[in-house]
C-alpha cells in the first residue's frame, strides 16, 4: 500500500491551472494536515485571492477540508472515513482584490484510501437448518453469509468461512468462499445426536484479516427407522363389571423415534379374544401407552376372564433400513371384577285381579324377582314405593300381594285399576334397587239388586201399556238390561213383554181404581240378581184423546197425600197402640195369640181397600215394614230376615177411599221377623 510522501503535497503548480487527484488514507489523525498548495501563473504578490467549494467545504459534510485564501494552501480538518465518503470532488477559485477570477475555475479531487478498519460480519447470530438422519455426503444443509464494509476491490473485503471447534467434525463441511453447509460423510443418526451447534468463522485479507464468529444449529430430520416394541410379552389386568367407557388398563411400548412425531406414535389393534367388541385400546399421545376401555358392559356371571393378542405398530410406514420389531405383539390377561348388580322384576308390570267386597287377606298377585348375581348368596325384600291403596299390602319377604281389608267397590274414576310402584331390594354392597309397577284391577260384582223406577203409573180402562225401566248400582256387565215378572198369578187383565230389551206392562178391560201389583225386577249379573217391588197402577177411564182425567190425578194424588201428610197421624195412632201392647200382652179373651201380626180382613159391609200396615215392636232390632194389598185382601208381605225374634207388636192398617176402617184394639204377643 502507498502512502504519499509529505513532500509531495507542498509542489506548485504552474501555467497549467490543473491539481491532479490528491489521494489520502483514512483514519489520518495528525490534524490539520497540508494537501496541496495551489497557485496562478498570474499570481502577484498580495493580489490573488484563492477559494474552495463543495462537499467538504461548503455543502455537507461541511468543514472537512479548508485553504489559506492568500498562500492557496488546502488543508484536512477531520478525520475521513472510507466506508462513508470514499472520494471529494471540489473546485478551487483565484480572484483579484476585486472579486475578479483571475483563471477558470478547477477541479480538485480528494481520494480517500481504504484501509482494513472494519471486520467482516455474519448476516445473522444463529443459522439453523435441518438435514434427515442417514443422509448421503453432499447434502445441502444451510448458507452462512456474512459482510465487509471495507473496499471489496482490496483484500480487505476478501472472506474465508471455517468451521471451529470438535462438534460434529467431520460430519459437516463448509465451503469457504460461499459459506455453503453439507453433509461431509455418513452416520447422521438422530437417536445419537438429535442436533449440532457448529461455529462458524469468518476472516477477511482473504483468512489473514479480521475475524468474526456465528452458530449453525443443524436439526436432524427423525426417520422411521425403529418400529415400536412392547415393553412385556404378557400383561395383566383387571376390569369392573356392569361399567362402560372406563379405562381398565395400560400397555406400555418403547420406540426410539422423535417423540410426539408419526414415526413414534403408536396404533393398537386387537387381533383375538374379543369377538363382541367389549373392549377399545387408543394411544395416550403423551405417553404412547396403549389405553385399553370398556366399550360394553362385562357380565361376571356370562365371563369372568379375557385372554386379548394385541399388536402395536407406527402411524407412519417404517423406512427401509428400519430393523424388524422382536416383540410386536403382546397377550393381555384380563380378570373381570365381581360386582353387586340390581335384581330385576321377572313380570314387570305385575299385574292382579280381584273382586269387589273381597274379604281381608284375600292374595290379589305375587311379586317376581331375581338377582342375577349367582356367584353372592343375596337376599331380596320387596317394598311399596308409591301409589300403594291402603286396602293393599305387600309381604316383603314372599312378595304375596293381599288384601288389608275388604276390597273396596270398583271405581269409576280409576276405570277398576289400581296403579303402584313397588320395589325389589338386594342385600349386597352397597344395596341395590329394582323398581317395579302393580297393577290390580278390581272385578265388578253383582252386589245390587235392581230397583223398579217409576213405581206407578196410569192406565186406560179400555186397555193400555206403560214402559218399565230400572236402575242398578252396578256397573256393566251385572246392569242391565232387566227383566220384568210377575209374582203372582194377576189374571187376564195384566201382561208384560219385553220388546228391544225393555220392559212394557200391557192392561185390558181392568175395573177403574189403584191397582197394586208385586213386580220382580232381574239384571243380567252373573249370577242374576233379583228384587220385588209393587207397581201402583191407577186404572181410569180415558178422555177420547186417551189419557186419563181428573179421578186418576185424585187417586194417585190421594196416595201422595198420605204419604206425606198422613204418614205422621198413623205413627201417632201407632205409637198409642203399642202402648197398650206393652200394658197387656193378653188380648181381650185373655189368651196370647201367635202370628206374623198381618192386617186383618175388612169387616163386612166396609169399603175401601187396605193400603198397608207396620210391625211396630218392642224390641232392639226390629224395624218396621211396610206391604200392601188391594181390594180388602191380606197379602203375604214377602221374604224376611231369618232370625226370629219376639217382640210385642200393633198392627195399623191404612185405608183409601175411606167409608169406615178397621183397627183392631186387641194387641198380642206375636212372632216376628226382620225384613
Amino acid at each position: 500500500q502507498l502512502w504519499p510522501r509529505e513532500k509531495a503535497a507542498t509542489r506548485r503548480v504552474k501555467r497549467a491551472w490543473v491539481i491532479p487527484p490528491i489521494s489520502l488514507p483514512e483514519n489520518h489523525r495528525r490534524l490539520p494536515h497540508l494537501l496541496v498548495q495551489i497557485k496562478s501563473d498570474k499570481q502577484q504578490p498580495g493580489v490573488v485571492v484563492y477559494s474552495i467549494k463543495g462537499p467538504g467545504v461548503d455543502e455537507d459534510p461541511k468543514d472537512i477540508f479548508s485553504i489559506d485564501n492568500r498562500s492557496g494552501k488546502v488543508y484536512l480538518n477531520t478525520v475521513l472515513d472510507r466506508e462513508k465518503h470514499d472520494r471529494f470532488r471540489l473546485k478551487a477559485f483565484a480572484l483579484d482584490l476585486g472579486g475578479v477570477p483571475l483563471e477558470d475555475p478547477t477541479d480538485l479531487e480528494i481520494v480517500v484510501l481504504d484501509q482494513n478498519d472494519n471486520r467482516p460480519l455474519f448476516q445473522r447470530d444463529v443459522f439453523t437448518g435441518q438435514v434427515v438422519e442417514g443422509a448421503e455426503p453432499g447434502t445441502f444443509v444451510l448458507k452462512a453469509e456474512a459482510t465487509d464494509a471495507d473496499d471489496p476491490e482490496t483484500d480487505n473485503a476478501a472472506l474465508r468461512y471455517s468451521i471451529l471447534g470438535p462438534e460434529g467434525a467431520g460430519l459437516f463441511a463448509i465451503n469457504e468462499l460461499s459459506g455453503e453447509i453439507q453433509v461431509a460423510r455418513d452416520g447422521l443418526d438422530r437417536e445419537v445426536m438429535g442436533s449440532y451447534n457448529l461455529t462458524l468463522q469468518v476472516a477477511d485479507m482473504a483468512g489473514e484479516g479480521l475475524t468474526t464468529t456465528a452458530t449453525a444449529a443443524i436439526y436432524v430430520e427423525d426417520i422411521n427407522d425403529h418400529p415400536p416394541e412392547f415393553t412385556s410379552a404378557e400383561f395383566h389386568l383387571e376390569a369392573p363389571e356392569n361399567r362402560q367407557g372406563v379405562e381398565v388398563g395400560r400397555l406400555t411400548v418403547q420406540d426410539e423415534d422423535q417423540p410426539g412425531s408419526p414415526n413414534w406414535l403408536a396404533k393398537f389393534t386387537i387381533l383375538e379374544g374379543d369377538p363382541r367388541g367389549a373392549f377399545s385400546i387408543h394411544p395416550d399421545p403423551l405417553t404412547n401407552e396403549g389405553v385399553i376401555s370398556l366399550a360394553k358392559a362385562l357380565d361376571y356371571e356370562e365371563q369372568s376372564r379375557y385372554e386379548l393378542l394385541v399388536s402395536v405398530q407406527n402411524q407412519s410406514p417404517l423406512h427401509p433400513s428400519a430393523p424388524k420389531a422382536a416383540h410386536a405383539l403382546a397377550r393381555v390377561q384380563l380378570q373381570v371384577v365381581d360386582a353387586n348388580e340390581p335384581p330385576f322384576f321377572l313380570d314387570n308390570p305385575c299385574r292382579g285381579r280381584v273382586n269387589e267386597g273381597a274379604a281381608a287377606g284375600t292374595q290379589i298377585s305375587l311379586l317376581r324377582a331375581r338377582d342375577p348375581d349367582t356367584q353372592q348368596a343375596q337376599q331380596l325384600r320387596f317394598l311399596q314405593a308409591s301409589g300403594l291403596a291402603s286396602w293393599l299390602q305387600v309381604d316383603p319377604d314372599s312378595g304375596r300381594v293381599e288384601a288389608r281389608q275388604q276390597v273396596p267397590p270398583r271405581s269409576t274414576f280409576l276405570d277398576g285399576w289400581y296403579v303402584a310402584q313397588i320395589l325389589a331390594v338386594d342385600n349386597g354392597t352397597p344395596p341395590l334397587t329394582a323398581t317395579g309397577t302393580l297393577s290390580v284391577e278390581v272385578l265388578e260384582v253383582n252386589d245390587h239388586a235392581p230397583a223398579l223406577l217409576p213405581t206407578m203409573g196410569s192406565l186406560c180402562r179400555e186397555g193400555g201399556s206403560l214402559v218399565l225401566s230400572a236402575t242398578d248400582q252396578d256397573l256393566a256387565p251385572h246392569a242391565g238390561p232387566f227383566r220384568f215378572h210377575f209374582t203372582l198369578s194377576s189374571g187376564h187383565n195384566w201382561t208384560l213383554s219385553h220388546p228391544n230389551g225393555r220392559g212394557e206392562f200391557h192392561g185390558y178391560q181392568s175395573s177403574e181404581g189403584l191397582h197394586v201389583l208385586p213386580l220382580l225386577v232381574r239384571d243380567s249379573g252373573i249370577p242374576p240378581r233379583v228384587r220385588e217391588q209393587l207397581l201402583n197402577v191407577s186404572v181410569c177411564a180415558c178422555s177420547r184423546w186417551g189419557t186419563c182425567g181428573a179421578q186418576a190425578e185424585a187417586t194417585l194424588g190421594a196416595r201422595a197425600g198420605l204419604s206425606l201428610g198422613g204418614l205422621l197421624a198413623i205413627l201417632c195412632s201407632a205409637l198409642l197402640l203399642l202402648r197398650k201392647c206393652l200394658e197387656a200382652e193378653a188380648g181381650p179373651e185373655g189368651r196370647k195369640r201367635e202370628g206374623l201380626g198381618l192386617c186383618p180382613p175388612l169387616r163386612g159391609g166396609e169399603r175401601g181397600s187396605v193400603l198397608g200396615g207396620w210391625w211396630i215392636c218392642k224390641s232392639s232390632g226390629c224395624r218396621s215394614y211396610f206391604w200392601a194389598s188391594g181390594g180388602g185382601e191380606r197379602k203375604d208381605p214377602g221374604p224376611k230376615a231369618p232370625s226370629p225374634f219376639r217382640c210385642s207388636c200393633a198392627c195399623v192398617c191404612v185405608c183409601v177411599n175411606v167409608g169406615s176402617c178397621y183397627f183392631p184394639r186387641q194387641a198380642w204377643h206375636g212372632l216376628g221377623r226382620a225384613v
